[in-house]
């Protein structure tokens, strides 16, 4: 049977890991079936000067995207899509749900090891002989193709992640972009809103790039600080040197 969601995720997005959350308590209560789906900062950014561009840890960081998401399409390709939801489950508290490191570019490029995803794969229950995916550029291809997949759905002009609803033949965007979860109580509710929105055939877009920080530990952010918001100019605090 169809998903009623196809959910496409890089593991090292921040925003990506937020609506995921909350995407899972959604289709908790609404029984929902979600199917994960690959979709790639780093070969979305190919074409991109990294130092010119980004700030300096963006590029270990996406790098790190695609070698975990090698080891996503080898998990899926060994044991089905639920060890795509389970991986990335996994791969997201590791990722996200931690105090920061002391140095970003270290800790970013960290994540695309076998030592960081060893325990990711044993916590979802999956051979952690996996990880020598991370290593395998024959997976990019798949990559490479549902990357191209999730942009054929919405144009090029996008982050992550990318939902595309009640697939094939439903409406896909890129968003919900969320920096703070919903309480259970409001997570269904918002989530209608979207769902409303999604299904008008002529609805193209709501967008804006001040954002809060994700409210996560991965970015410590400070009580005091929550609220402020910062242009993150597309998702990615692109700068231009």
């Amino acid at each position: 049977m169809s998903a009623d969601l196809h959910f496409y995720f890089d593991p090292v997005c921040p925003f990506a890991w937020m609506t995921s959350k909350w995407v899972r308590v959604v289709s908790a209560q609404r029984r929902y079936t979600v199917e994960w789906r690959f979709i790639s900062l780093r070969l979305l950014n190919a074409h991109v000067d990294y130092g010119a561009q980004f700030p300096p840890e963006y590029e270990a960081g996406h790098t790190a995207g695609l070698r975990l998401l090698r080891v996503a399409a080898a998990a899926r390709a060994g044991h089905g899509h639920q060890a795509v939801a389970a991986l990335y489950e996994a791969l997201g508290e590791r990722v996200f749900e931690a105090a920061p490191g002391g140095d970003d570019a270290a800790d970013r490029e960290r994540r695309g090891t076998r030592e960081f995803v060893e325990p990711a794969l044993a916590a979802a229950g999956l051979p952690t002989d996996l990880a020598a995916a991370l290593d395998d550029p024959s997976w990019d291809a798949q990559v490479q193709a549902e990357t191209d997949e999730a942009l054929a759905l919405t144009g090029k002009d996008v982050g992550t992640p990318i939902l595309h609803f009640q697939p094939p033949a439903g409406v896909a965007f890129f968003g919900p972009v969320i920096s703070r979860m919903p309480s259970e109580e409001d997570a269904a509710e918002l989530w209608d809103h979207v769902v409303a929105l999604a299904g008008f055939p002529g609805f193209a877009e709501l967008k804006r790039s001040l954002r809060e920080r994700p409210q996560l530990p991965s970015f410590g952010v400070p009580a005091e600080t929550v609220g402020v918001e910062e242009d993150w100019h597309g998702g990615s605090r692109r700068q231009h040197r």
